[in-house]
């Protein structure tokens, strides 16, 4: 339940100031402990923790990407190019610098991304397709189906 003090600007009475004073402070606490008691909620939760995993393996994926593209691919397309470094490709209008050469080893970081998650994504669809796939085996026939089904062959025999 919470308290409500009014404190006019006219009434200075010492003990209203101490009761809104030490109330503020209680409801500055509660609310202070209410969001990290929230936020503690939040970050714990799997999805969150899973998420920050990928963002950092992510992070280092495109390092590796960027690295791929940078170290062996550019220079390698530029064999078959005649020698052109892209990272060198510059356009200049007035005094600004259009580097397109950069540009385009960006698209091509890109691409290859998107490529790899294109590539995981399919594989992952294709594991749960399997697993969907499987049929769940047959329940067990209760011990009246069983015992019907013992009858049925006995009439069956004779």
């Amino acid at each position: 339940m919470t308290k409500i003090v009014f404190i006019f600007p006219f009434a200075n009475c010492a003990l209203k100031k101490r009761i809104f004073t030490n109330h503020f402070y209680q409801l500055k606490t509660d609310k202070t402990m209410g969001l990290i008691k929230e936020f503690k909620e939040f970050a714990l939760k799997g999805n969150v923790m899973d998420m920050a995993v990928g963002v950092i393996i992510g992070g280092a994926f495109g390092k590796i990407v960027s690295s791929l593209v940078d170290d062996v691919l550019m220079p390698l397309i530029g064999v078959l190019t005649g020698g052109v470094d892209f990272t060198g490709l510059v356009a200049k209008v007035g005094d600004a610098e259009l580097k397109y050469g950069m540009f385009i080893q960006n698209i091509i970081d890109f691409l290859i991304i998107a490529l790899c998650i294109f590539a995981m994504i399919k594989a992952m669809n294709k594991l749960n397709k399997k697993k969907e796939e499987e049929p769940a085996p047959a329940p067990e026939p209760s011990a009246e189906e069983k015992l019907l089904t013992e009858i049925r062959d006995l009439l069956a025999k004779k």
